[in-house]
């Protein structure tokens, strides 16, 4: 269990309380601790009023953090913690991203069909590129989302860093390694717990002092899933789907339904994982097209294809150029699909749920209208979409 002692945010220690004190386009693969096949959040409340104002909030392995006020400057690594502000009304405290340019922008895909919502990404910088003690001290920030088991693992880091940051910055609030449920470094081995997406955003909830605005979304999530296990067909009928990123002649493959929430949409869907017995030396695999003709899966998920970083009417056109490629039942059949992030957070993941669920099942869930280019997440007629996003709308932006 998580250590519960309460560590406070710098504010706190200003005041005059004592201190307590990876790939770009990474993949994932499976971890124990977790047979469920949804996302649907059941967590209760973590947060406790300290008096003066003050409050705390809990998160695995750091254990509870008392806050004075909300954070108003806020570091953001990875686009599901920044996702998760949008979706609390707090978007405009994040002061950094991972790829600003292809994280923000893929948001804004999203929001472009949630009226009144946006995220402003320019000028934010990159964590990547800089992550350094200095950096964080520059950016002066009242919390981190971040999980500082990851960042101790990074290079010219350790706890003993992470701890400096926590004590002279601000408190770490992140849990990386739920993406993937591998295990984390053994110094903070004792005190981890593993999360869905949504858990940990009710987690984050706490923090801003948002729980009902994330009851009230994880209310539309769990319809989502609801209807969707509702609907799926008998697992004989269900497609053999792959998820993978092309590369220069292989294909970075990932699995579709082991534990984690770098699947938090496509595990829902339960697709046949044409990979789904393979075991490999890391977060992710990689296969050969002669490999991937074996496995000839129904349907080809292309990871980062709604990105920036991936044109997939070239990905195609590559796919159909090769001589083995071609051969690819999923090629022939126009079944190649764009998806969107393995960082999503809760409106990345309501949109990519669906994108999914129309990709894999278009005669159960409505056609899939395909995706353009540098173009937002296309749009969906009303009647075959499958939440409401003026509901998330108004959640989102409500006062």
């Amino acid at each position: 269990m998580a250590d519960r002692t309460p560590h406070r945010t710098r504010r706190a220690y200003l005041a005059g309380a004592g201190a307590v004190g990876s790939a770009l386009l990474a993949g994932c693969m499976g971890g124990e601790n977790d047979d469920a096949t949804t996302e649907t959040s059941t967590s209760t409340s973590t947060a406790t009023t300290t008096g003066s104002g003050s409050y705390t909030a809990s998160i695995a392995p750091v254990g509870e953090v008392e806050f004075d006020s909300i954070p108003e400057n806020v570091f953001t690594m990875y686009p599901q913690y920044a996702d998760m502000l949008v979706a609390l009304g707090h978007g405009d405290t994040v002061n950094s991203l991972f790829v600003p340019e292809m994280s923000g922008t893929t948001m804004n895909y999203y929001y472009e069909h949630l009226d009144g919502v946006s995220f402003d990404w320019e000028g934010l910088p990159n964590p990547y590129d800089n992550f350094t003690k200095e950096f964080f001290y520059k950016l002066d920030s009242d919390v981190h989302l971040l999980g500082p088991a990851w960042a101790s693992t990074q290079k010219n880091w350790s706890r003993d860093d992470v701890d400096d940051v926590v004590e002279n910055v601000g408190p770490f609030f992140g849990n990386f390694y739920s993406g993937t449920h591998n295990a984390p470094p053994k110094a903070y081995a004792d005190s981890y717990e593993y999360y869905t997406l949504w858990e940990l955003f009710g987690r984050v909830s706490e923090v801003f002092r948002e729980r009902t605005r994330f009851e009230q979304l994880n209310a539309v999530h769990t319809d989502l899933i609801d209807h969707i296990e509702a609907n799926l067909p008998p697992k004989e009928e269900r497609p053999t789907a792959v998820r993978v990123t092309l590369g220069d002649g292989q294909f970075w493959t990932y699995h579709l339904n082991r534990p984690g929430f770098w699947l938090a949409d496509t595990r829902p869907l339960a697709a046949i994982d044409a990979f789904g017995d393979e075991e490999w030396d890391g977060l992710w695999g990689s296969v050969g097209y002669e490999t991937m003709v074996e496995a000839d899966p129904d349907v080809i998920l292309h990871l980062w294809g709604m990105t920036s970083r991936y044109d997939m009417a070239n990905v195609r056109e590559q796919l159909r150029a090769d001589p083995v490629g071609k051969q690819l039942s999923a090629v022939q059949n126009d079944r190649v699909y764009a998806q969107g992030m393995r960082y999503q957070g809760p409106l990345m993941n309501l949109f990519q749920i669906e994108m999914t669920a129309k990709q894999l099942y278009p005669d159960v869930f409505g056609e899939w209208p395909g995706y353009t280019d540098g173009e937002p997440y296309p749009q969906i007629p009303a009647d075959e979409q499958l939440f409401d996003r003026q509901r998330v709308a108004e959640i989102v932006t409500a006062n």
